[in-house]
């Protein structure tokens, strides 16, 4: 059985914050290393967490927003330059439908300096109004639409032996996220702001909470903090509504998991 390895690399936001980098979580099974949206300061934490950059095996998108592309240009910029350790293995990068448009555009603005040789990038487009599936070597990924922005999706990941991770990217309330998380391991969940501070196309702590409660999940971990959170107690929040294993993330935090079991590895 195949280990699967969680690591929070990015638990805030798009507000400078020396305690929270930019949205990205890092998942690693077998040789895969599935990196999941790279705002700003994921390249950091991730020589932080051990990992180099040509290490990463796959890229996948929740939606097009600065904070969880943002160090996109970089990432590429950094695996082209200097030509000595130019990447040599192809990047497989997964999105919502409009993301090769979205990527002719970076290209349009930088140019040669983010084009890698032909066959290093890999795009897969998947979609905004249904489900849909990706099979990788040792798991199958299944992405479900947002409540957020147009280019909104949410991933699920699931192992052979049944092993199952949620991502929901940013999203409000919907029944697609509660679909998504559906009685899995670990479900990773946005809550940008505390209760009273509920804005359109974001979580509060209560509301992942009940997304978490209706889908049966075994494990909840909440992220995407504005700095608004900070002083309150989102766990207490969140147990109005679940009263399953639950934490707050921090960058860095890196777990295990098992068939319904998440341990914490210092």
């Amino acid at each position: 059985m195949e280990t699967l390895t969680v690591t929070i690399l990015g638990s805030g936001t798009c507000v400078p914050s020396l305690r929270r980098s930019s949205c990205s979580v890092l998942i690693e099974v077998g040789a895969s290393k599935l990196l999941f949206d790279m705002g700003a300061g994921t390249m950091r934490r991730l020589l932080e967490a051990g990992v180099a950059i040509d290490e990463i095996t796959h890229l996948f998108f929740s939606h097009f927003h600065p904070d969880h592309t943002g160090e996109l240009v970089s990432f590429l910029f950094a695996s082209k330059y200097p030509e000595g350790r130019r990447r040599q293995r192809c990047i497989s990068i997964t999105a919502a439908n409009g993301f090769n448009a979205f990527y002719e555009r970076l290209k349009g603005v930088y140019g040669r300096w983010i084009e890698l040789e032909e066959g290093i990038v890999d795009i897969l487009e998947m979609s905004t109004v249904r489900e849909d599936f990706m099979q990788l070597d040792c798991e199958d990924i299944i992405t479900l639409p947002m409540a957020h922005i147009e280019s909104s999706i949410g991933y699920r990941l699931v192992m052979a032996d049944g092993t199952s991770v949620a991502y929901t990217g940013d999203t409000d309330y919907c029944e697609n996220a509660v679909r998504l998380a559906m009685e899995v391991d670990l479900l990773i969940c946005e809550s940008a702001l505390p209760d009273e501070l509920k804005v359109d196309g974001h979580l509060t702590p209560s509301l992942a909470g009940r997304i978490a409660s209706e889908a049966q999940v075994k494990n909840l971990i909440l992220t995407h903090f504005y700095p608004e959170c900070d002083g309150v107690d989102m766990e207490a929040q969140c147990r109005k509504e679940y009263g399953g294993s639950l934490l707050c993330a921090e960058d860095l935090m890196r777990f295990k998991i098992a068939k319904g079991c998440l341990s914490r590895v210092q």
